[in-house]
């Protein structure tokens, strides 16, 4: 015990020397402020509020502009009802001047109380072109600034438009809202989460329907130098580390292209479920996708037209089979018999995985329709060999038993219209 008590009074007087060797010596310059920084690397501002402080940027792209295949000046074309259908009613008209476009990049993707928004994007459309606003939060208390100037500029539009924002950046930040003691400005606001409806009309097609996916594969457009979204969250942290705001430069691009792009999509999306047939879609799988879209909205003939639109564009045999089987079941819900037995009898002439489903179909016809059971228990036998389930074993069994009466039924009227016969002379007899 005695050994350690002198190796501590030691080391004290070391300590003690080196401190009268520093002593009135400057301390080491800190590094810049962060505001500076960005300032130098970002065009912007540090905005103070009764909150405190924080950083905001804006970005103009002009009129003239495009971005991959959309005109930024079609963007302030767009009619007013155009999100009507897409938002089942909820958002009969707007003019898109009143759209908010938000994104935002945070802490995690997990989301919870414990995962902050550190950027957020607002995008708009004007005269101009297309017009952006970010803010930022150069630290933790920075927060309750971000967000109560956010809330002032989201007071001038009606429509807030995401990409999975439903799930997860409303409530993300509501949730930072109430952690400030802060109402949310999102009451007001009707949301447009546009990931549903390019989920409907791409993933046929598509393998993945990110949001950069989509800019690449619908727009056109590919990235240089792009910061992948798993990797913001670390960079920020690096940020908060080190202070070298040239690691959030390719964040704020990363926000600003995602917001752009999701504007950029929406002048296609809607436009596509409300007038399917100027949609300008070029891939039989796309116009599969949409014509799914539109029956479950109850259209059930611009549907049938995008199907037999997308079979005549040549399409893989897996939809090209199933489509067969969408565009025959139509057909019957639409009363067209005709129309509807010769899908089915094109889709049973071929080994396909709806060849036994439509020869349950034919069956159904000849049996209901034309009573014919002989047809009937012939499509029922070729289903059987396909595949085998009670049903069709019931109505094998019900078509012999049909067959086994009809013709019981036509030989005692062969007898009795024979000659002679008591009822052939009854008939005759005045």
């Amino acid at each position: 015990m005695e050994d350690l008590q002198q190796q501590l009074a030691a080391l004290r007087r070391r300590v003690a020397r080196i401190d009268r060797r520093y002593e009135g010596t400057p301390a080491p310059p800190r590094p810049k402020e962060a505001a500076g920084f960005i300032q130098d690397l970002i065009s912007g501002e540090v905005v103070r509020t009764a909150f405190g402080e924080h950083f905001e940027t804006e970005k103009l792209w002009e009129r003239h502009r495009r971005h991959g295949s959309v005109d930024i000046a079609d963007l302030a074309e767009l009619p007013e009802d155009l999100l009507e259908g897409l938002s089942d009613g909820a958002i009969a008209r707007s003019n898109p001047k009143r759209w908010a476009f938000l994104d935002t990049e945070t802490t995690g993707l997990a989301g919870g109380t414990g995962t902050y928004p550190f950027l957020i994007g607002v995008g708009s459309i004007e005269a101009a072109g297309f017009r952006l606003r970010q803010f930022f939060m150069r630290d933790y208390g920075e927060e309750p600034s971000m967000l109560a100037r956010l809330a002032e500029h989201l007071a001038q539009f009606d429509v807030l438009v995401t990409y999975n924002g439903k799930a997860y950046d409303q409530p993300l930040l509501e949730t930072r809202y109430r952690m400030s003691r802060a109402r949310h400005p999102f009451d007001r606001m009707q949301h447009l989460d546009l990931l549903f409806g390019a989920r409907r009309l791409w993933k046929l097609r598509l393998e993945s329907c990110r949001l950069v996916e989509l800019e690449n594969q619908i727009l056109g457009v590919e990235r240089q130098g792009d910061l992948p979204g798993e990797m913001i969250p670390y960079c920020y942290f690096g940020y908060l580390r080190t202070l070298r705001a040239f690691e959030l430069v390719p964040i704020f691009h990363h926000n600003a292209l995602d917001i752009l792009s999701l504007a950029c999509l929406t002048a296609i999306v809607p436009l596509a479920f409300r007038s399917p047939e100027n949609a300008g879609l070029r891939h039989g799988a796309d116009l599969i996708g949409l014509g799914r879209w539109v029956e479950r909205a109850g259209r059930g003939e611009e549907a049938l037209r995008l199907f037999r639109r997308a079979v005549e564009m040549g399409i893989a045999d897996d939809l090209l089979f199933r489509t067969l089987w969408d565009i025959g079941t139509m057909e019957k819900k639409l009363g067209r018999s005709d129309a509807a037995l010769a899908s089915m009898t094109e889709l049973a002439a071929s080994r396909n995985p709806y060849r036994a489903r439509a020869l349950e179909a034919l069956a159904k016809h000849y049996e209901h329709a034309e009573r014919n059971y002989a047809m009937a228990l012939e499509m029922t036998r070729a289903a059987l060999e396909i595949e085998v389930s009670p049903a069709l074993e019931r109505r094998e069994v019900r078509l012999k038993t049909r067959m086994g009466k009809a013709g019981q039924a036509a030989e005692t009227i062969s007898l009795w219209d024979r000659p002679g016969s008591p009822g052939r002379r009854n008939r005759l007899s005045p």
